[in-house]
């Protein structure tokens, strides 16, 4: 006990300023702009969860500060609370940084109660009985680490011990304690001196992703899609019209440890009975956290001229759209206009609209071995000016739609990889109910399998059926027209009339 004390001690008197030592404070940014990089591994089918966002940020604030003479502290207050102080940058001090600090010490009930050992303060109790309220002055004499003990003109006992509902009441918020994320740094000045500076720094907890909107025309002979880009900010801090970019593409990068001295949880336990001045024994539990957003949370859409899509609107014909540029290997899309980046939430905002892409579909499924599968649809078109695209695609989710009787109905979900200009671009839409494929073995024959492929199509009108067979293309043997090939595999491409079907014989080599 008496160690947990002296290191809480010394933790707090080494974020505290020296004796004498000047403290100017940074209250916020005068303006700040945020960079947004997705997790590298989470897939484009896989939503948000707020609780655990594994991308990161590049946060770029411009702050002015009052500097004393000599050696004094600079404390950069509402910096972002998943900040990496090893990784902040700050320019614009006359003479330079001494040290830097994240006073990760938190004003919490934890840290509030290790940072008033030995000090007075009052004890409020209310009486089961009569309701009466009485307060008495008690002095802590231990930390969160175990029972809290106090020392009352009665005795010694346990807070929360006596069976009464009891409140500790402090006098003030002891020094060293910040209600808000705070990097602390020291410096020496040879005068005193007004300065602009600019501080940067990476923090975790942020992530985005494009969320793509389809809209298929009845022939599905062409689309129109729309995409918003979702930022998500699981920080406990939030960034006031922020110049706003987010960046598409893997970066080298080796995810830092966050070394953060975290204040302990207040954990409230009452000692063996008998071995305190009370006689009754009770555990109070931690409250689990509060999740980062509730379900179901709203997600803020930028600009009153964006409206979110939804089965019984229309894509917004006008939007501010990200303004997409490059950044060596990599694509980063600016929002044109300063956003909020709210804490612990989403933000949306209008990244690309196209109309009238010309596509083609075809039903695709890769087969192996024998059975009946479901093709997929899939609208095929190439990321080309020529075909109304032209621009890189970030990976993200597809929903698509169809008009019927003036309504917007949802006919299929999917998701898109990354593409580059002059890619093809592949959008699958689900799995049919109407075009199957059935795999059947027909005979073992030693070095070489006889196999059958056959597609049916129950659609009133025909279709294009696209069949890959998993193995390489040296290792199968059609008969009749020779297979196509792609991505190293064999290829069927054939025309499934309407309510027909449409038949493949081939030669499988024994393992190949």
């Amino acid at each position: 006990m008496r160690l947990a004390r002296l290191l809480a001690w010394l933790t707090l008197l080494a974020a505290a300023p020296a004796a004498g030592q000047a403290v100017s404070v940074s209250p916020g940014p005068e303006a700040v702009s945020v960079t947004v990089y997705r997790d590298p591994n989470r897939g484009a089918d896989q939503p948000f969860n707020l609780k655990w966002l594994n991308g990161y940020a590049l946060i770029t604030e411009r702050r002015t500060v009052d500097i004393s003479a000599g050696e004094a502290e600079i404390r950069f207050e509402g910096v972002a609370g998943g900040i990496q102080p090893e990784s902040a940058i700050i320019t614009g001090l006359p003479d330079g940084v001494v040290e830097k600090n994240q006073d990760a010490w938190l004003l919490s009930p934890g840290s509030l109660l290790d940072s008033s050992l030995g000090r007075r303060v009052h004890i409020r109790r209310t009486s089961l009985t009569t309701g009466q309220v009485t307060e008495t002055e008690a002095v802590i004499r231990s930390g969160v680490g175990g029972a809290v003990v106090l020392e009352t003109p009665s005795g010694i006992e346990a807070l929360r011990c006596t069976g009464l509902p009891e409140t500790l009441i402090y006098d003030r918020v002891p020094s060293g304690l910040s209600a808000r994320p705070t990097l602390s740094v020291r410096v020496r000045s040879k005068a005193a001196a007004r300065a602009t500076i600019t501080l940067s720094y990476l923090a975790a907890g942020f992530d985005w992703q494009a969320d793509y909107i389809a809209e298929v025309s009845r022939d599905r002979s062409r689309i129109d899609l729309f995409a918003w880009l979702t930022l998500a900010n699981g920080d406990p801090t939030g960034f006031v019209e922020a110049d706003t970019r987010a960046v598409a593409g893997r970066l080298n990068r080796e995810e830092a440890e966050r070394r953060m001295a975290q204040a302990p949880p207040l954990n409230l336990e009452c000692w063996p009975q008998g071995s305190t001045t009370s006689d009754l024994r009770e555990f109070l539990p931690v409250p689990p956290p509060s999740p980062a957003a509730p379900p179901g949370s709203v997600i803020t859409v930028t600009g009153a001229r964006i409206r979110r899509p939804n089965l019984d609107s229309s894509v917004p014909i006008t939007s501010i759209e990200a303004v997409q540029e490059e950044l060596g290997d990599l694509k980063l899309y600016l929002i044109p206009e300063p956003v909020t980046v709210a804490a612990k939430s989403q933000k949306q905002v209008a990244l690309l609209r196209r109309t009238r892409i010309p596509v083609e579909l075809a039903y695709r499924r890769l087969v192996s071995g024998p059975g009946t599968h479901g093709l997929s649809p899939t609208l095929v078109t190439r990321n080309r000016e020529k075909e109304r695209l032209g621009l890189p695609l970030p990976s993200g989710r597809v929903d698509f739609y169809e008009i019927y009787g003036g309504r917007r109905v949802l006919v299929g979900r999917g998701e898109l990889d990354d593409v580059a200009v002059g890619e093809p671009v592949e959008l699958e839409t689900g799995v049919s109910t109407d075009v199957f494929a059935t795999v059947v073995k027909e005979k073992d024959g030693g070095a070489w399998d006889d196999w059958r492929v056959t597609v049916t199509n129950a659609k009133p009108n025909a279709v294009m059926a696209e069949i890959e067979i998993s193995a390489t293309a040296g290792a199968v043997r059609a008969t009749g027209k020779p297979l196509l090939e792609r991505d190293g595999r064999p290829l069927w491409r054939i025309e499934v009339p309407a309510n027909g079907s449409a038949t493949l014989r081939y030669r499988l080599k024994s393992g190949g």
